[in-house]
Order: C-alpha cells, then structure tokens, then sequence
C-alpha cells in the first residue's frame, strides 16, 4: 500500500496466462462451460418465477400468462436441495 499524502492506494498486479488444451480437453472445458450456462438459466427463471408469482392478487392473475407458486415456498436460494 503506497501514501500520498493523504491518499493511499494500492498497486496491483496481474498476469495473464495462455493455455493450448488438445482437443479433449477444449471439450472437457467445454461441456463444464454448457453445464455452468444451463444452471445459472435454471437457477434464474426460478428466481423470476418466484417473483413473477407474488406481483399480484391470486384473485386478479391471469392463469394462462402467471406462474403461480404456492405461498409456502420459500424464496430460491444456493442452499436449496433440489428435487
């Protein structure tokens, strides 16, 4: 941590490495990469549904464009169990 007068600031440092997988790796990474992309999407239209199902009255939603949850669901979260 460097001072100037009454300033402080930090110098930081980064690196960069380069990386030439062969070709199973490229795919290994690859298929982590499509498993990583389909939970965040799970994980976030459940959010949005959750959310979406509290907006309005149960007496005033439309059936056909709401997803309606039940009240005691709780809200999603990382520590869920699913299933």
């Amino acid at each position: 941590m460097y001072t100037c007068g009454k300033i402080q600031f930090m110098l930081t440092m980064n690196y960069t490495y380069r990386i030439y997988p062969d070709l199973y790796q490229a795919a290994m990474m690859l298929e982590w990469l499509e498993t990583s992309r389909k939970v965040y999407n799970r994980a976030l239209r459940e959010l949005k549904d959750w959310i979406n199902s509290r907006k309005c009255l149960v007496d005033r939603c439309s059936l056909d464009r709401e997803y309606i949850i039940p009240a005691d669901v709780s809200f999603p979260s990382y520590h869920q169990k699913i299933g």
